[in-house]
Formats: structure tokens, sequence, C-alpha cells
């Protein structure tokens, strides 16, 4: 059976200022998988990223996500559209004045009109299914380790059920008992989500991460994707670039 394509990338190209930073990438995402977009810094990566969220618009190509075409909607049908996703961002971005229970709170509160009581309980559920200690729940970001902020961050993410998360650089500036635990966290929270079809979109530069977390690589480079692949078909790639980035 055909795997049912989340993200349709076709011809994608932009360009800022005449230097061309995305050039015709063509690759689609599968539903319900873990598919990282791997690369040097300066990439295109992040441009990547906010093609997907439809925060830039391609010079050219299309891009389809949920089989729509992200870059034709309008301002209002494009921020209705965004509560398909869940972000977490490279350092949490979790809003200092707020706890971590507000946090997660946020996006039910700006987004739906469920009453508080039910809000208390999703929130409580999101916290707890990301393996953050009810102790933690009323603490500030500053009163919380880099660990527990990305917990908190995640669960932000999940809060309005997102059919797509997408995590930029997620082990960034973590020691390795953190890395590892988030990349323990992603692939737990892309199991519990498993049913309803939950999508994982990674930007890394991480390449063992990667290739434990992963089941599709993509590699980009200048611009291009220059391979793409089952993650343990990546590991074993010909290709010189590729082999030489995994082995640094």
């Amino acid at each position: 059976m055909d795997k049912e394509i989340i993200v349709s990338i076709k011809n994608l190209t932009k360009t800022f200022a005449g230097h061309t930073v995305l050039d015709n990438l063509n690759f689609d995402i599968y539903k319900n998988t873990i598919t990282t977009i791997l690369g040097f810094s300066g990439a295109g990566k992040s441009t990547l990223l906010k093609h997907i969220l439809g925060l830039l618009k391609p010079t050219d190509g299309v891009i389809n996500v949920l089989g729509k075409n992200i870059s034709k909607m309008n301002s209002f049908e494009t921020r209705e559209f965004r509560q398909n996703f869940g972000m977490l961002f490279q350092y949490a971005a979790l809003f200092d004045s707020m706890t971590a229970f507000e946090n997660t709170a946020f996006p039910l509160r700006e987004f739906t009109k469920l009453p508080e009581y039910e809000i208390h309980k999703r929130v409580t559920e999101l916290l707890l299914s990301v393996n953050l200690q009810e102790i933690a729940f009323n603490k500030l970001p500053s009163e919380l380790s880099g660990g527990m902020r990305k917990r908190v961050g995640l669960a932000r993410a999940l809060a309005l059920s997102p059919q797509i998360i997408l995590y930029d650089e997620p082990t960034t500036g973590l020691d390795p008992i953190t890395t590892r635990m988030v990349n323990e966290l992603i692939k737990s929270t892309a199991l519990k989500h498993k049913e309803r079809g939950l999508t994982s979109i990674v930007i890394s530069h991480d390449v063992r991460a990667t290739l434990e977390i992963s089941d599709y690589v993509a590699f980009l480079d200048h611009g291009k994707i220059i391979e793409y692949l089952p993650a343990l078909e990546f590991a074993n790639s010909d290709n010189p670039l590729v082999k030489s980035f995994i082995n640094l």
C-alpha cells in the first residue's frame, strides 16, 4: 500500500537578492514517520522549515501541506492552517513570565473556547505525558533545567493535537545526557501518537541522533537535496559528501 504523503515539495526554489538558498527541491514527507532534514549550518534547513510553515513563499515551485498549497493562502487562512502544526523551537522559546503550566495552556486559551477546567485537565495530561513532574508545573522557565524546558516546549507544541510536529535543532547546546533524553522524547512522542498519524519533521546537524530516531533522512547541501533515503539506507550511502558528514 502506498504511503500517504503529508508534505509534497515540487521544484521548490527560493532566492534572496539573487542568492539561491533552496535550489529546485523535490521530495515528499510521509504520514506517521519521523523525517530529518540533515545538513551543515547554512545549508538552507531553516529556510525550508519556514516554507513548510508558510512563513516564506517560494520564488518558484510548489509546496503542498496536507493536500493544500500553503503559499496560496491569505494571512487569515495561514493562521488557521498553522493549528495543524506543533513547533518545538531550538531553545524551547517559552514565555519567560509564564509558568510551565501557563506556557502549555497558552495555545488552548488562544485558539480554543474550552472552559478553564478542561484546559487544566488537558494541560496536566500533556505535561505528565512528556514526563514532567507536577512539582515543576508552577515553575518559571528560569527555574527549569534545559531538559525540562524542552519537555514543556513539547507539551505546548502538542496542545492543539497537531498533525505535524516540527523540531528545530532540538539538541543544540544540550549536554550528552539531556541530548539523549530529548531524542528519546521525540521517539516516544511519535509512538504515543502513532494511531492518529502524527508526522514528525526534524531539522538537525546531529548525525548520530538522526540515525537513531529517524525513519527517513534528507541531506541538504547548498540548497540542494543530495540524498533522501530511509535511515538505514542513508547510513550506508555511497554518496561521498554524505559519507564524510556521517564520519565527522
